[in-house]
């Protein structure tokens, strides 16, 4: 087991033209750890996932689970990200026209899995979670079960960190706390690291970390 599920060292970020920049000199979480990082609308906190994730290039270096996510390019930054790395977004970004276990089987592309385990892995996962017909379009579940198979497919390649964005931006508070029980508690049945960004503060209390974005601004809000 490495260190860290997630190590982050001298990382800086801007986008081009804007007046502010990400600046983290040192961030790390361990193994299975749950951390919740905080602050405002539009204040960075996706950017610095979507760079964790390396869906975009900063400077500085970022360690996944052992991998140098900054210094892989093209596939095998895919590659390394389909193996160590789990997303659960906002909006699920679930693949429309397709069942729910056909969804989980996308997460399962560039897993250190055996094919030929995928699909027991699959289902496994989505009966754990609650969804009993895994043939059931996407489109045809409710929001809550949506969620559920997005949580699953973040989880299906025993990911060593699992990023959510906002996962609980656009629901009400009793949808809030069911989506956040089943994001930890999957998290820890599975042994991933947890980094969950939110403006939300009464999920505060749900973690023993919390970390701010602000200290990690420079030039003004993002």
């Amino acid at each position: 087991m490495t260190a860290t599920a997630l190590s982050i060292r001298d990382l800086r970020f801007a986008y081009p033209g804007a007046s502010w920049s990400l600046a983290v000199p040192r961030f790390e979480i361990a193994p299975g750890e749950q951390v919740l990082l905080v602050g405002g609308s539009g204040r960075g906190k996706s950017t610095l996932l979507q760079v964790v994730a390396g869906l975009r290039d900063a400077t500085g270096a970022v360690e996944v689970a052992g991998y140098r996510i900054d210094e892989l390019r093209g596939a095998a930054r895919d590659e390394a990200r389909g193996r160590s790395i789990g997303m659960i977004f906002q909006t699920f970004n679930l693949l429309h026209g397709f069942t729910a276990l056909e969804n989980v089987l996308a997460g399962l592309m560039f897993s250190a899995i055996a094919p030929k385990e995928h699909e027991a892995r699959a289902r496994g996962l989505l009966q754990t979670l609650g969804i009993p017909d895994p043939e059931a379009e996407v489109d045809r579940l409710s929001v809550g079960q949506q969620q559920r198979v997005a949580v699953a497919r973040a989880l299906a390649a025993r990911p060593a960190l699992v990023l959510a964005d906002e996962p609980t931006a656009s629901l009400d508070p009793e949808n809030t706390a069911t989506a956040m029980d089943l994001i930890q508690s999957a998290c820890r049945a599975d042994g991933a690291a947890l980094l969950c960004t939110s403006h939300d503060p009464t999920l505060r209390a749900r973690f023993a970390r919390v970390e701010s974005i602000d200290p990690f601004l420079a030039g003004g809000a993002a």
